[in-house]
């Protein structure tokens, strides 16, 4: 099955204009509860789902005028296991230029209704088959108003004790140039933190990997991921924090080339989207879903043996029968550069590369690698 070439931008165009024909989406009016109802019924439409309208409450602060209860959608593709991967988008807008910041007209195309047409397409595409990781399909509300859906869904996962392998994030996904005519159709940018509590910086690699390995066209160049070393762009924040905080793996994807005319302001409009180029995202969207969603659980101790030489022995502990990769890559470079499948064995030997220039990591094939120490 070519799962890349499902991907339909006419499909998620049409989810795009129809967002953003509501006058806003603003997690305070009734018109999020009228968009929340139309996701849930495309989610209904896709056979094998499980959908649910995730009820949190949000407090009285600066950009939340009462106490009240709100919606988010949450639609899940049970698998084999209870590990999950999860992809999502935010639906809720607002409109910073009024003084009431929920009366203006928020039709949030790029932000974020073409991170909630990817989810869509890929909850559509990816319920053909069963996969060996639960796959949840989130579309948040109250990202506007300070990360609340997502941290309402973080913080209930880590309650639950929901087993994460990633969460993707999709945050204005669909524009590829500006008002300055900068333009770039050809890579989009996956944001991801560092700590001991997750895998997000590897996540991100491992994606920037797998979308290489894809050979996703954009014109006369391949298609690929720009990996950048920070949680988040300058002073801002995203869906992916929360799980993060949470100590789950996370990143953010997001075009670019920002146009900040159009955000939080009536200009986010449809015919400012670039449908190919949200096309392209998706497949890298897919083809990391797909790669993770068919993972085995990952190698535990994996070191590097002290010995001096001129090859690099790497050991670690695994499980009988799965099979393992070894990748390398100087320590100047942000990218895998060398990659070895293995086998079912628990210990390889890189001939000729040092490991006092290099880092090593070990990953079950498909699997986020686990650097080696």
């Amino acid at each position: 099955m070519d799962l890349l070439g499902q991907v339909d931008a006419t499909r998620m165009r049409a989810t795009v204009e129809k967002l953003a024909s509501w006058h806003d989406r603003n997690t305070n009016n009734p018109t999020l509860f009228e968009a929340a109802d139309w996701i849930v019924g495309e989610f209904r439409k896709i056979p094998g789902l499980q959908v649910e309208l995730f009820r949190y409450q949000i407090h009285k602060a600066q950009r939340i005028p009462a106490d009240k209860e709100v919606v988010e959608v949450v639609a899940t593709l049970p698998g084999a296991t209870v590990r999950r991967v999860m992809v999502g988008g935010h639906f809720d807008t607002i409109n910073m230029k009024e003084a009431d910041l929920t009366s203006g007209r928020a039709p949030g195309a790029n932000d974020d209704a073409s991170g909630v047409a990817l989810t869509l397409e890929m909850a559509r595409i990816l319920s053909q088959r069963k996969w060996n990781q639960t796959l949840v399909f989130c579309v948040f509300s109250g990202e506007e108003q300070g990360l609340l859906g997502s941290r309402a869904l973080a913080k209930h996962a880590k309650e639950q004790g929901w087993k994460i392998d990633a969460v993707f994030s999709n945050d204005m996904v669909g524009n590829s140039s500006n008002n300055l005519g900068m333009h770039d159709d050809t890579q989009i940018r996956v944001f991801s933190d560092e700590a001991d509590a997750h895998q997000s910086r590897e996540c991100a690699r491992f994606i920037e990997l797998i979308a290489r390995n894809a050979g996703i066209k954009a014109g006369r160049k391949n298609f690929g991921v720009k990996l950048v070393f920070r949680k988040d762009r300058f002073g801002r924040g995203g869906d992916h924090t929360p799980f993060n905080e949470e100590g789950f793996t996370a990143v953010r994807f997001v075009e670019p080339n920002e146009e900040y005319s159009r955000q939080h302001t009536p200009d986010d409009l449809p015919e400012f989207e670039d449908w190919k180029y949200l096309a392209n995202v998706a497949k890298v969207n897919l083809a990391g879903i797909a790669t993770l969603a068919t993972a085995a659980e990952p190698p535990t101790r994996v070191l590097i043996d002290r010995k001096q030489g001129h090859d690099t022995r790497v050991h670690w502990t695994g499980k009988p029968g799965l099979k393992y990769v070894v990748y390398w890559r100087q320590t100047t470079s942000p990218v895998w550069e060398g990659v070895r499948s293995v086998g079912g064995v628990n210990e390889a030997t890189i001939e000729r590369v040092s490991k006092d220039d290099c880092v090593f990591a070990v990953g079950a094939e498909g699997g986020i690698p686990v650097e080696a120490k």
